[in-house]
């Protein structure tokens, strides 16, 4: 197995031990596969943060816990890569366990599991569900900070939520999908990935709230369970459109956009208005092509700021002083991209 990388590093980045490593490296026998598997990862991991390699300064080791479609977690993933190097005197390195979908069973045993091997903090995306919360609780007692992303556990003793005010998200594509619609009678399709993120949640609550009060000619029909991958959802839509010939307009709180925009061109449906959130790969081609309206997005960058920073104060590398507030939401639209 090639690479530059020194022994001790990769273990860290591992979780394992040296001589774990070092037998895995000779290929030498004695090792469960999916340990090696996660070696292996660390190989990769470290390969994508080759720059923090070497410094000098307070080192602090992350887990990123995800379970969210892959071209989100990519673009978390991403954006926490790139903001690393800027934290600069400290060091950060992030280890990744990023799953489309994950049964709230594994989930538990991978808090677990990272409570018993040691971490500096963990980046969580995660069902709100009562063993979940008990998970975090665990974690936290063990002594290892956690700050949820995008979605939040509020029953547990995480130490902050990072990410945008979901309520207001929701509120905000109301107002847009009753105004553009012009007072006309409609239903609009809301789809979430599912009902067990609380994230999701708080934006559909605030989408039907503002909705109600403001736009009352308009329904709504939502579908969950889909989790953002592009088959599910499809198949989700395509069955929404039969039963409810009046819907012409899209809330995608959950993603796979790319699918429900097929689904309305195979079905010959016109989509008057489609807001989703998230300015990923998918999305940015779809607002080129004017297949969606607007996304609402938050800077992921300044949300994996925020969140090594409150690790940093709850390791007393920082003063503890005035939390960050929640990410701005921007609305983009094909004619204020980012370039």
């Amino acid at each position: 197995m090639s690479h530059p990388f020194l022994v001790k590093d990769i273990a860290l980045q591992a979780g394992v031990s040296i001589a774990t490593v070092d037998r895995v490296l000779h290929g030498r026998g004695g090792v469960r596969q999916h340990t090696i598997r996660r070696i292996e990862q660390a190989i990769r991991e470290l390969e994508t943060q080759r720059s923090q390699l070497g410094l000098s300064g307070r080192k602090f080791i992350l887990d990123l816990v995800m379970e969210a479609p892959l071209r989100f977690t990519e673009a978390v993933r991403a954006a926490l890569e790139a903001e690393m190097p800027g934290l600069h005197p400290a060091v950060f390195r992030a280890r990744h366990h990023l799953a489309e979908v994950r049964v709230a069973a594994n989930t538990v045993a991978l808090l677990d599991a990272i409570a018993r091997r040691g971490s500096n903090g963990i980046f969580l995306k995660a069902p709100d569900i009562p063993e979940i919360a008990a998970a975090v609780d665990r974690v936290v007692r063990s002594g290892i900070p956690v700050v949820t992303l995008v979605t939040d556990l509020p029953n547990s003793r995480r130490l902050a939520y990072v990410g945008i005010d979901n309520r207001a998200a929701g509120e905000t594509a109301a107002y847009l999908i009753g105004a553009w619609l012009g007072g006309r009678r409609a239903d609009v399709l809301v789809t979430l990935s599912s009902n067990r993120f609380r994230g999701e949640e708080e934006r559909e609550i605030g989408f039907r709230r503002a909705l109600r009060e403001n736009f009352p000619d308009l329904g709504i029909v939502d579908i969950s369970e889909g989790h953002g991958i592009d088959r599910a959802t499809g198949e989700l839509v395509r069955t929404a459109l039969t039963h409810h010939p009046d819907v012409a307009a899209v809330y995608s709180i959950g993603g796979g956009n790319a699918s429900i925009v097929q689904a309305f061109a195979e079905m010959k449906r016109p989509c008057l208005v489609f807001i989703g959130h998230d300015l990923d790969a998918d999305n940015l081609d779809l607002l080129r092509s004017r297949h969606i309206s607007a996304v609402l997005h938050h800077d992921l960058r300044q949300d994996m700021r925020s969140a090594c920073i409150h690790i940093m104060r709850a390791q007393g590398a920082l003063p503890k002083s005035v939390a960050p507030g929640a990410s701005n939401i921007q609305i983009i639209t094909p004619f204020n991209m980012p370039a």
